[in-house]
């Protein structure tokens, strides 16, 4: 029983640690040259290739699968839209235009915006002088200031000494670096609004469309046809751009594609079973191991102040965890009692229904 409750708290943890692989794989393909558009199309292709028979397999083997209405499909169409066409393709030019540790860390404002979308269509409840409500507000609070601070402050070097370019050198190019960056940082906070909507979206989705596991193929196939279309469209020479140049680009794109269909089914039962902000509040986390693999992978210095930021985000993760869990024991307590009336109110009726049969009888 215990490790069911926290099934998908494992879950979100191993998503973070492959997110944090796909960004730092994702800028280095960007920065060998292959186009952010014709990588969105490989990755969820692949993925779809990856999902697509373990989801025929799975709808033979259950009998009671759903079927799909005009209502599911145009869900995972604008799941697919939002979420992967729009989000992914803004993701991938914002981090080639500033970095991927801005990436990472703008990607932390994804709790605070998810609970305001969340709060606002009555998914998450927040009242003032409840303890948990109150641990979810300043849980998120602190996991968002935390990440800000493993990005913006340093202090003093605790790995990998060597002098590497600091933000002012980058942005010592003149002013086109440094508008070339402000659109990197726009795009990823645009990236980061469709993120939190494709969240909350995914809420409904599941009800309408309870197969995860379908949802994530026609997920990966709806949204790798609206992306191909968009390259089409936007891409000078299509002819060449769909070449892989290396052997990291050609790994870059399998693993990708590997994580899209574990995440996105990932995604779906974690939310089915916790909600949106449950998921959105892992999303510090990748922020940390993004700076561990590029201490211990790229060499990248680590500061003081980005030890401190990630202590701050995993200290605001278990504060909102903590009040999430207070949340699902307090639903499960009320939905018990609900059960509990339910069925002493159909003993009753039926002790009734016996009562009134044994005096027809009797007479």
């Amino acid at each position: 029983m215990g490790l069911e409750n926290h099934k998908p708290t494992i879950a979100m943890v191993g998503m973070q640690c492959m997110y944090a692989g796909v960004t730092l794989s994702i800028r280095a393909s960007l920065l060998q040259g292959m186009s952010s558009r014709v990588f969105v199309v490989y990755r969820q292709t692949i993925a779809f290739l990856l999902i697509a028979p373990v989801a025929y397999v799975s709808s033979r083997r259950n009998t009671s699968s759903c079927c799909m209405g005009w209502k599911s499909f145009w869900l995972i169409f604008l799941l697919a839209l939002i979420g992967v066409t729009i989000n992914q393709n803004i993701y991938f030019e914002g981090i080639y235009l500033a970095s991927s540790s801005t990436a990472s860390a703008t990607g932390n404002l994804v709790p605070a915006v998810t609970f305001l979308m969340a709060w606002a269509i009555g998914l998450e409840k927040v009242h003032m002088r409840s303890v948990r409500s109150m641990a979810k507000m300043f849980g998120t609070v602190i996991c968002v200031v935390g990440a800000i601070g493993m990005a913006l402050v340093k202090g003093p070097k605790l790995l990998n000494a060597e002098l590497i370019v600091t933000f002012g050198g980058m942005m010592g190019g003149g002013d086109e670096k440094w508008s070339s960056w402000l659109l990197g940082c726009l795009l990823l906070f645009a990236s980061t609004i469709c993120w939190s909507f494709w969240l909350v979206l995914q809420v409904a989705a599941s009800k309408c469309y309870p197969d995860h596991l379908s949802l994530t193929a026609w997920l990966c196939l709806i949204a790798a046809v609206q992306s191909a279309i968009l390259t089409f469209f936007i891409e000078p020479d299509i002819a060449s751009v769909w070449k892989l140049d290396s052997n990291l680009q050609l790994i870059s794109c399998l693993y990708t594609g590997f994580s899209s269909a574990v995440s996105f089914f990932g995604q779906a039962w974690c939310i089915s079973r916790r909600g949106p902000l449950f998921s959105a509040m892992f999303n510090p986390l990748c922020t940390v191991i993004v700076t561990v693999y590029a201490s211990l992978f790229m060499h990248e210095e680590m500061y003081a102040g980005s030890m401190a930021g990630a202590v701050a985000v995993i200290v605001g993760l278990y504060v909102v965890l903590w009040g999430k869990a207070e949340d699902h024991a307090a639903n499960k307590l009320q939905n018990d009692q609900k059960a509990i009336t339910i069925c002493e109110s159909s003993d009753l009726e039926n002790c009734n229904i016996d009562l009134n049969q044994s005096l027809l009888a009797n007479k």
